[in-house]
């Protein structure tokens, strides 16, 4: 039975994670005329359902297989620095916005766990930008600095927030399928073990 629920647990995550992929596929568009390279996609609305379901550390195992998936497929122009930001970025929101959302299991402590999140993430991604944007895209690292607050920042926070946002409205309902799934497979297995 053990080996049952596990297989089911990974069968949720594996839903996430091509839910998650697929999204990048479909929708990315610029949201910062300064940088048209910097993309919105909803791609971190079922990482954070993921994690609100099961854990800061299930959302880090869909959030990296996510990452690698997306990272050689519909986002392969970017390799490894890209599948490295994408990590970077979502994983922190994930972490941050997990442990809170475990410790306070309330509409409250989801507000609080995502905008702990969004402000986590921006912050990663300043350093990270500064780091890793200068390699990829060949330009120094002072022009780089020169959009964190401009650019860098808002686009974050836009995309992180939106996203949050997102989870917030859809989470419930998305919730109530994953238990539905969960609880009759749970029936199913007990019938098949009486």
């Amino acid at each position: 039975m053990k080996a049952q629920r596990k297989t089911h647990f990974l069968a949720h995550l594996a839903v996430l994670v091509a839910m998650s992929v697929l999204l990048v596929y479909l929708i990315h568009f610029p949201i910062m005329p300064a940088a048209p390279f910097l993309e919105y996609d909803p791609a971190d609305i079922p990482i954070l359902v993921g994690t609100f379901l099961f854990g800061p550390g299930a959302g880090l195992i869909i959030t990296a297989v996510a990452c690698i998936v997306q990272g050689l497929t519909v986002s392969a122009s970017s390799g490894i620095i890209g599948i490295m930001m994408h990590f970077f970025a979502t994983g922190s929101y994930v972490v941050v916005a997990g442990l809170i959302y475990v410790k306070h299991h309330t509409k409250g402590g989801a507000v609080a766990a995502l905008i702990a999140g969004t402000l986590t993430m921006t912050a990663v991604m300043v350093a990270w930008n500064l780091v890793m944007t200068p390699i990829f895209m060949g330009t120094p690292r002072a022009a780089v600095a020169a959009m964190i607050v401009p650019v860098i920042i808002p686009f974050n926070l836009i995309k992180a927030a939106l996203n949050g946002a997102i989870t917030f409205v859809v989470y419930k309902s998305i919730s109530r399928v994953f238990d539905r799934d969960f609880n009759r497979n749970k029936v199913s297995h007990a019938k098949a073990d009486a």
